[in-house]
C-alpha cells in the first residue's frame, strides 16, 4: 500500500539517529511488529531507490506511526532534511514480523543491538499488552552509552532491562551475548527457557542464534539486506536458508526480514 502522510515530529535522538512520527492511520491499524516500510528519501528519481525502514511504534487510537533510523548515507541524509508539515511518501507495511507467543505465561527475552533496539520496542510494547511486563526482559546493546536507544522507552513499558556496551561507559562492559548467557544462568532449574527475539548486527545475531541453539531455545531474528525494491520482485535482498537437508535462497523483504535463527545459514 502506497501512502502520502506528513510528518508530525521530526527530532535527532542521538548522533546520526532520527525519530520520525508519522500521521499515518491506515498503516497504523494493519502493522505488526518487525515489519517496515519502503520510503521514498528524495524525489521521485534522485536517489531512485526507497529506504527500508523499520517500523519502531505505532498506535492505532492516535494514528500516529513511529521510525526510528540511521543516517548511513544520501538517502537517509536527505529524508534527515525534512521537518513537521513535510510528507513522506512510503509503501508499507512490508515484509513478515514476529511471531507472538501463544502461551500467556511464556518468558520472553528481547535482544536489540544498536538501531535493532527499534523494532523490538513495537513488539516490546505489544508483549506488554499480551503476555504481561512482568515477563519480558530486555537486553539492549550499544558502543557506547552515547549511542544507546530506547532503554527509557523499555523501563517505561514495565520491561526489566539490562544494558552491554563495548566500551563499558554503561552496563556490563562486552556485548549483549554476555547477559544473554547470565540470564540463562540464572534461571531456576525447571524454569521455562524465554523466547529469544533478536534485532542487530549480523555477528550480533550470529552469536545469539548459536547460544538458542546450545540451549535448545527458540529464536527469531530480524534480519537487515540491501534492498531495491522492498516487495520482492529484483532479488537483490537474498539470504541462504536451510530447506530439508538442502539450502536455498529467501527474500528478506518478502519471506522475512524475521526468521526463525535456526532457519538462517550464518
Amino acid at each position: 500500500m502506497q501512502q502520502i502522510v506528513p510528518i508530525i515530529t521530526h527530532e535527532e535522538v542521538v548522533p546520526r539517529i532520527r525519530r520520525m512520527v508519522l500521521e499515518a492511520p491506515e498503516l497504523a491499524n494493519i502493522c505488526k511488529p518487525g515489519q517496515f516500510v519502503h520510503v521514498l528519501c528524495g524525489t521521485s528519481y534522485d536517489p531512485l531507490l526507497r529506504r527500508p525502514i523499520s517500523i519502531h511504534d505505532a498506535d492505532p487510537d492516535t494514528g500516529q506511526v513511529v521510525l526510528l533510523y540511521e543516517i548511513r548515507g544520501r538517502g537517509t541524509a536527505l529524508l534527515g532534511e525534512r521537518a513537521a508539515g513535510d510528507l513522506v511518501d512510503l509503501l508499507g507495511p512490508l515484509g513478515n514480523g514476529f511471531t507472538m507467543p501463544s502461551d500467556s505465561d511464556q518468558p520472553v527475552l528481547l535482544v536489540g543491538g544498536g538501531i535493532g533496539a527499534a523494532p523490538i520496542y513495537f513488539l516490546n510494547r505489544m508483549l506488554a499488552e499480551t503476555i504481561g511486563c512482568d515477563k519480558i526482559t530486555a537486553i539492549l546493546g550499544a558502543r557506547t552509552s552515547d549511542m544507546l536507544l530506547c532503554s527509557d522507552d523499555f523501563s517505561r513499558a514495565g520491561s526489566a532491562v539490562c544494558i552491554a556496551t563495548d566500551d563499558g561507559t554503561l552496563g556490563c562492559k562486552g556485548f549483549v551475548t554476555t547477559l544473554i548467557n547470565e540470564h540463562i544462568a540464572s534461571l531456576a532449574e525447571g524454569s521455562p527457557m524465554p523466547l529469544i527475539y533478536a534485532c542487530g548486527p549480523t555477528p550480533m545475531l550470529k552469536a545469539v542464534a548459536q547460544i538458542a541453539n546450545v540451549h535448545h531455545i527458540s529464536c527469531q531474528v530480524s534480519l537487515e539486506a540491501k534492498m531495491a525494491c522492498g516487495v520482492g520482485a529484483c532479488m537483490s535482498c537474498v539470504v541462504k536458508v536451510h530447506d530439508g537437508d538442502s539450502q536455498k535462497y529467501v527474500r528478506v523483504c518478502k519471506e522475512g526480514p524475521v526468521f526463525n535463527a535456526e532457519e538462517v545459514v550464518w
